[in-house]
């Protein structure tokens, strides 16, 4: 199903439309995640990178130097809300559950648990929900 979402940041400088089917959606343990979201797991949809856009202001980006495969991770320069993250290797968006002006609406439920190497024991995964400890095989 393709359809199109909105959002933006906690202080309202940043505006978002997004286009597309959504490609996965799932939550993340890693460590990296727990940073970013304050230390819960964090929920994401993966969107066509050619279907995002801002539509009002221009984020701060942060990609860390010491790593092999550093991911960038967009986010508002005023109130700090962390946006969506883009990888090296997809033109896709990681778009933040958190951010879409109607997340129930938008994201319904994660299909998957991944990076469960890092979970921690306040973490909460649906029964039933498929774990993965790292990314789950491609299709």
């Amino acid at each position: 199903m393709t359809y199109t979402l909105t959002g933006g940041c906690y202080c309202g400088d940043l505006r978002y439309e997004t286009t597309g089917p959504p490609k996965a959606k799932a939550q993340c343990h890693c460590r990296e995640c727990q940073y970013a979201s304050g230390g819960g797991p964090n929920y994401f949809m993966v969107m066509p990178g050619d279907g995002f856009r801002y539509t009002q202001g221009s984020p701060a980006a942060f990609t860390r130097d010491d790593l092999d495969e550093p991911v960038t991770r967009e986010f508002c320069v005023r109130c700090g809300t962390h946006i969506l993250t883009r990888r090296l290797d997809m033109a896709d968006v990681v778009l933040k559950i958190g951010t879409l002006d109607d997340p129930a609406g938008g994201y319904k439920a994660p299909l998957a648990a991944i990076f469960t190497v890092d979970l921690q024991p306040y973490h909460m995964i649906p029964e039933g929900l498929p774990q993965f400890e790292g990314l789950p095989p491609r299709r």
